[in-house]
């Protein structure tokens, strides 16, 4: 009986499909185009739109796993606004920031134009796949090995400062020195990454242009000032707010080099939600940090598209 029921609808729909029309041919077409993204959009509802309606409601409860889910309100984020730590993570995430992606932006960018203007081009090939083939490294991988090396006793940094008559320095130990160390970590892994986009950005700007700015006299670094940086302006738009949504979410580096130690002067925004919310099995309490984190995250990146209006321009 269902079959029989079905079994009309089925063919229309296969002749709504088979006509032999214009207006038949595109909804064949139209067909295929959803079926090809339909993998794309369920992943997209079911790994980041359900996770964060999921948290967002679970920032509203307390709970464990183990016991029910109770309704708190608003307790989880007046907790939040009252915890130190909170504090002391998001100022530690905010300086790691911002001496990471400083260094990113002006080292990718040196770079970029160095090898664009290399004569050579399997010169200029070795140093594309030399500078990007740490992006392609575990975080996890990178973390342990540069954690070796950044060692106070027996890591090979200290060893050459020491043939220099340097003393050694407790880079992963010292309250004063940690976050550097766990922010150079981060700009060697992620430098490929920035260079490949100011080199595509660089390869991209109109000779026309730079050769008409030779004519006029402009060079070195006149030349960079007016003419070049004006043009990359959109490029470093988009290398900036992609650096810096990335490094709001520092975690790799700073847990598994430090454990957000000496004490909590490398502990990270996301390690205190991860700690909480796996850890101490405060879901609610780790959601309510994620969802700050991510209002934090919506309103840099809105500023940044504020202020953009000021210093790019279009062609």
């Amino acid at each position: 009986m269902v079959s029989q029921a079905i079994q009309p609808k089925r063919n229309r729909i296969i002749q709504w499909l088979a006509a032999d029309t214009m207006e038949g041919i595109r909804r064949q077409r139209a067909l295929l185009g959803y079926l090809f993204i339909a993998p794309s959009i369920i992943g997209l509802l079911v790994f980041i739109i359900g996770p964060m309606i999921a948290t967002f409601g679970l920032s509203f409860y307390k709970w464990n796993v183990f016991r029910p889910p109770e309704f708190v309100n608003f307790e989880n984020f007046s907790r939040l606004f009252s915890d130190p730590r909170v504090f002391t993570a998001f100022r530690n995430t905010f300086l790691l920031v911002v001496m990471t992606v400083v260094m990113l932006e002006i080292i990718a960018l040196a770079l970029a134009l160095s090898v664009h203007r290399l004569a050579s081009r399997p010169l200029s090939y070795f140093f594309r796949t030399s500078y990007f083939l740490p992006v392609l490294l575990s975080g996890a991988a990178v973390a342990v090995t540069l954690g070796y090396m950044f060692h106070r006793d027996f890591g090979v940094i200290n060893y050459y400062l020491g043939l220099l008559g340097i003393p050694k320095i407790s880079w992963l130990t010292d309250s004063n020195v940690v976050l550097w160390s766990v922010s150079l970590t981060t700009v060697w892994r992620n430098l490929g990454f920035t260079f490949i986009i100011y080199l595509g950005g660089v390869s991209s700007l109109p000779t026309e242009i730079l050769e008409a700015a030779q004519v006029d006299g402009a060079y070195g670094w006149r030349r960079l000032k007016s003419v070049v940086l004006p043009l990359l302006s959109p490029t470093i738009l988009f290398a900036t707010v992609t650096d810096i949504i990335k490094m709001l979410q520092f975690f790799d580096e700073p847990f598994i080099m430090t454990r957000g130690g000496p004490g909590d002067a490398s502990r990270t925004v996301v390690m205190l939600m991860y700690e909480n919310a796996f850890g101490n099995l405060a879901f609610g309490y780790g959601s309510a940090i994620a969802l700050v984190l991510f209002a934090v995250i919506l309103l840099v990146t809105g500023i940044q598209f504020a202020l953009s209006r000021r210093w790019v321009f279009y062609s």
